[in-house]
């Protein structure tokens, strides 16, 4: 008789411990402040929701709960923007969050619905190329063709799902989607169906169910909305940060929150050296020095607050890895140049003039004049 080999087991890895997750979901990163939240919210509700409206503004921007407990602020600016996002959010309309790149439209859509439904995971990205099936639904084309069209053969979409469910879909760059493609949630956002003719059925939203949206006019790329479907959602304009204490404020949070999720063996960064980045960043996107005296050319990007934590996480990684452990301007020099120099020709002009006639002259700055200069 033949000897069989057995096929080797299946072996399905294990989830990986939420400790070990590089970027964890809100709702799992803040698991605590929702719970203490749950805790004292006695609030009304709206239909669906974890937390009353209340709740959610305090998740958002953070403070002292009448228990003691604090909660830290996710988002750092005007704080009627939230009140407007989440009042919106109670009703039937969308919300599109809109700015300019890095003004933290992503980041605070993820935490209005993790704090709203406690399920921030039904997104859909918009890219060029995502089609009707990312938004709609698809199909499981090999059930399809042996068993014909059918709800087993049906490929469920992050909206269907929210619609189902009560829940809240996010789509991320909205404006990166073919306007054809955009259009199909016409039907869904005014009607809250959502027809699957193949089937002779149609997808009803529960109550709960409703979508933010992201999106940006900087891109190169951007479709515009349709103004049939611009009504259907309540814009709300997420400004870059006011003042430049509230910039570094958001720096600093995000920049330790980074350090820790990524073990970076670096002290935390000096606040001095924070203010020096973001000082750059906000001159040179006003085109004139914070005393006003000088002015300076500006960058083709749009040296956002998300570039300037991105220059320094990557500071504190070079300082960590190849230097002391403290953060010097050798360690932001290549992070610095990188973020502002986009075009290699015109913005390569415009980071030359401002080293040579702001950062050389004022006092305290040479160590970064010299070492932005060593990196061009």
């Amino acid at each position: 008789m033949t000897n069989q080999k057995k096929a080797p087991a299946t072996v399905i890895a294990d989830a990986p411990a939420l400790e070990s997750v590089l970027r964890q979901h809100a709702e799992q990163q803040f698991a605590e402040e929702l719970a203490e939240l749950v805790k004292i919210d006695d609030r009304q509700r709206p239909p669906n929701w974890k937390l009353s409206p209340w709740a959610v503004r305090a998740y958002l921007l953070g403070g002292k709960l009448p228990n003691g407990f604090t909660v830290s602020p996710k988002y750092i600016g005007n704080a009627r923007l939230i009140e407007i996002a989440v009042a919106t959010l109670a009703t039937d309309r969308a919300l599109l969050l809109y700015g300019v790149p890095g003004t933290a439209k992503s980041w605070t859509s993820e935490h209005l619905a993790a704090a709203i439904t406690g399920d921030s995971t039904l997104m859909i990205q918009g890219t060029a190329g995502t089609d009707e099936a990312a938004i709609r639904y698809g199909w499981n084309y090999a059930r399809l063709l042996v068993e014909g069209p059918s709800p087993a053969a049906l490929v469920v979409s992050p909206m269907m799902q929210a619609m189902q469910s009560g829940n809240i879909a996010r789509i991320e760059e909205l404006t990166r989607i073919p306007a054809e493609v955009q259009d199909t949630l016409i039907t869904i956002l005014s009607e809250k169906t959502l027809p699957v003719p193949e089937l002779g059925m149609e997808v009803q939203a529960r109550k709960g169910f409703n979508v933010i949206a992201t999106a940006n006019n900087r891109d190169k790329g951007v479709n515009e909305l349709s103004s049939a479907l611009t009504r259907r959602f309540n814009t709300v304009v997420l400004p870059t940060p006011a003042t430049m204490d509230e910039e570094i404020d958001i720096v600093e949070r995000r920049v330790a929150s980074l350090g820790r999720a990524l073990e970076l063996p670096a002290e935390k960064p000096a606040l001095e050296e924070i203010r020096r980045v973001v000082t750059v960043f906000r001159e040179l996107r006003a085109g004139v020095t914070e005393d006003g005296k000088t002015k300076v050319k500006s960058p083709s990007g749009t040296l956002s607050t998300a570039e300037a934590i991105s220059v320094m996480t990557n500071g504190l990684t070079m300082a960590a890895y190849y230097g002391d452990g403290l953060l010097h301007a050798g360690d932001l020099a290549a992070g610095l140049t990188g973020a502002i120099i986009k075009d290699p020709v015109q913005d390569r002009v415009v980071w030359l003039e401002y080293l040579q006639t702001v950062v050389k002259e004022r006092d305290g700055w040479k160590d970064l004049y010299r070492a932005c200069h060593e990196v061009l």
